[in-house]
């Protein structure tokens, strides 16, 4: 029930609103229209519009819950979202792992199927009447594009290729326990017209990658399907339509995921309290429970090892952060006893932590027990464990990366600007 306002831009696939009732947003509306080669090819399918606006909004929910900036708001109904009103930055990013398509065209000697390790990034100008040009940073750079008041210069074009890189290596990790390969993915970024920061905009739906599942070409479920017709006959379309199915079902299991996990915080005391509710909080950040407990190998080893065994019991996957100042006997007894992972985060003392921390470095042989000092990285050290089986906390893991990497260019950006 929005009001609309003008009609902003349209485009093959999409129409785009202002909303009067909810200023600096617009409406995403999606149509019924499938096209290739720049419109070339053009048909009606029934119910794209909807498929496309169940795939664009899992996708960017799963983005954003990683810590990805992203233009989308929320899913407003069966065929449209309503995303942050942003300036379009004139570029289409492609980030490919897979060499194939038209990549192979302006690469002859390259066979399809060659992988590129790290991914490959290319950028091409939106230009339909040149067929969308293939243009180079420096091109971009150079023709000082300014959006929302936003110049687009060396520190911005980095961020957009790092943050392609980033974006792809989240999906294709999403679509990995579905056996599903992402071969390639084309994006585009635009400049929010309030925040002023470049995030990730328009739509990323099966128009936007190539996806072959058990890494199969000849199974692939995106548009190629579409671009590959000889003939368009309502039997090809409905073939294409069912692929496009078949992907908005599925995409919505890269919300969710199957592996489970949780890190278990022993203290020696509960004078260590505050300690481990830092770690407790930055296991909250990559959406990993954390339960806390108070025991004392030194004082209790029998009720020590019966809550380690509570936990052994029952399947879950846990990782236990043993918090234990002065000497630190819980890390190295709970390592010699267990097979799951542990980690010792000690909170030393001002007075005594020099010669308290060698408890926690110096074990005994055959023990495997790391140390970090900081509640953070002990979190963060979970979280990788957990990363490994679990894509949603390994696209937090790959976003934090990101984001701090961002951080540091727009931080040298801006005292090169003081200092000029």
């Amino acid at each position: 029930d929005l009001k609309l306002g003008k009609k902003v831009n349209e485009g093959k696939t999409k129409e785009v609103y202002e909303l009067p009732d909810i200023p600096g947003c617009v409406l995403m509306q999606s149509k019924d229209q499938i096209t290739a080669g720049n419109a070339a090819r053009k048909d009606r399918m029934e119910g794209k519009a909807a498929i496309s606006n169940t795939t664009t909004s899992c996708v960017f929910q799963l983005l954003q819950e990683a810590g990805i900036k992203t233009a989308f708001v929320r899913k407003q109904s069966d065929t449209a979202f309503i995303a942050a009103h942003c300036e379009m930055i004139p570029i289409e990013w492609v980030c490919r792992r897979i060499a194939t398509g038209s990549f192979l065209k302006r690469n002859p000697g390259v066979k399809e199927g060659y992988k590129f390790y790290p991914p490959k990034i290319e950028m091409f100008y939106k230009d339909d009447a040149n067929n969308d040009p293939q243009w180079s940073e420096e091109q971009l750079i150079e023709a000082k594009f300014c959006f929302a008041g936003l110049t687009i210069g060396q520190t911005e074009v980095d961020i957009m290729a790092r943050s392609t890189q980033a974006i792809f290596e989240i999906l294709e990790k999403s679509w990995q326990p579905q056996n599903c390969t992402l071969v390639d993915l084309k994006i585009e970024f635009g400049v929010n017209i309030l925040t002023k920061e470049i995030v990730l905009a328009d739509v990323i739906d099966n128009d936007s990658w190539r996806l072959w599942p058990s890494g199969d070409r000849s199974q692939q479920k995106d548009k190629q399907s579409y671009r590959d017709l000889k003939e368009v006959t309502p039997e090809a379309l409905q073939m294409v339509k069912r692929n496009f199915e078949w992907v908005a079902e599925r995409v919505e299991l890269l919300l969710k995921t199957k592996s489970q996990g949780r890190v278990v915080v022993l203290m020696g005391s509960p004078s260590d309290l505050s300690h481990c509710e830092k770690i407790k909080k930055a296991c909250a950040t990559f959406g990993i429970p954390c339960e806390l407990r108070v025991t004392s190998a030194h004082k209790g080893p029998d009720e020590t090892l019966r809550i380690k065994a509570e936990y052994e019991g029952d399947g879950i996957p846990t990782v236990f952060v043993a918090v234990a100042g002065r000497s630190n006997g819980l890390g190295p007894v709970m390592s010699g006893n267990t097979a799951y992972p542990v980690v010792n985060c000690p909170p030393l003392s001002a007075d005594w932590g020099a010669q308290d921390v060698w408890s926690s470095l110096r074990l005994p042989s055959g023990l495997g027990c790391p140390t970090t000092l900081s509640p953070e990285g002990a979190a963060q050290f979970a979280a990788q464990i957990f990363g490994l089986n679990n894509h949603l906390v390994w696209a937090k893991l790959r976003s934090n990366m990101l984001n701090t990497w961002i951080s540091l260019k727009q931080a040298d950006k801006k005292l090169r600007e003081c200092t000029l």
